[in-house]
């Protein structure tokens, strides 16, 4: 079976490849589809989504809701985690510190980062993630804390 990356690879060479691959990824957990992310990166200790600012994930006060920003954060993740995570090992997300920085007042656009220090350091790895507008203001920022072991 080919892996995440080699599918956003495939199909983001496709026109249109990079709508399609988001509605792909969107489908792999039901509730990254309820913030209607779009793919914008993919790679090796890097990813990057943008979430649209919609009526379906804003707060009573007319921002990204918090928790879509962190549905966000977590789509990023995934993506990084696919495309770094060694094929003899599996990842699982353990737990998630974010701050909420700003008002989330439009688009956001959600980022992961590691090193392969970061990696060498499992089972524990922490992935730097941000949830930031497009004139760069961070809004949200934080760490999601994988815990990769092999697969047995």
């Amino acid at each position: 079976m080919a892996s995440t990356l080699e599918r956003y690879k495939q199909i983001t060479s496709l026109p249109q490849g990079k709508r399609l691959f988001s509605i792909f990824y969107g489908q792999m957990a039901p509730y990254f589809s309820s913030i209607h992310l779009q793919v914008e990166e993919m790679k090796p200790h890097h990813a990057r989504i943008k979430l649209p600012k919609r009526r379906s994930v804003q707060n009573h006060i007319g921002t990204v809701h918090a928790i879509a920003a962190c549905n966000g954060l977590e789509a990023a993740m995934g993506l990084l985690a696919e495309a770094t995570c060694p094929p003899d090992h599996r990842w699982l997300p353990k737990g998630m510190d974010v701050q909420y920085l700003a008002k989330s007042a439009g688009d956001l656009y959600c980022t992961a980062e590691t090193t392969q220090a970061d990696w060498d350091g499992a089972p524990d790895v922490k992935v730097k993630v941000q949830a930031a507008l497009k004139d760069g203001t961070v809004t949200v920022a934080g760490t999601i804390h994988l815990w990769v072991t092999p697969k047995k």
